[in-house]
């Protein structure tokens, strides 16, 4: 059956989402500027926390709300696909 490859798929973007955010902060991702990527946006608004908290709130909530978006879908579609749970 499908159904748990598909269920695995969307568990696994919100562990890469959260992957490659953190490799971006820590300067290990995309080394092209002109691609905005999440990790990068928190780590450059790191310095202007202390003025501007909500420009490092703004990255953070997109990964979270991301990362949790996808584990819910997987976690919904594990509960409607798996026979087991009927």
């Amino acid at each position: 059956s499908l159904s748990p490859v598909i269920v695995q798929a969307t568990l696994s973007l919100a562990t890469a989402i959260i992957e490659a955010a953190a490799l971006s902060y820590l300067g290990l991702g995309n080394p092209d500027p002109a691609v905005p990527e999440w990790g990068v946006m928190l780590s450059q608004a790191q310095r202007f926390f202390d003025n501007e908290p909500m420009m490092a709130a703004y990255p953070a909530i997109g990964i979270i709300i991301t990362a949790l978006g996808f584990t819910l879908l997987g976690e919904a579609m594990r509960e409607a696909l798996d026979p087991k749970l009927r």
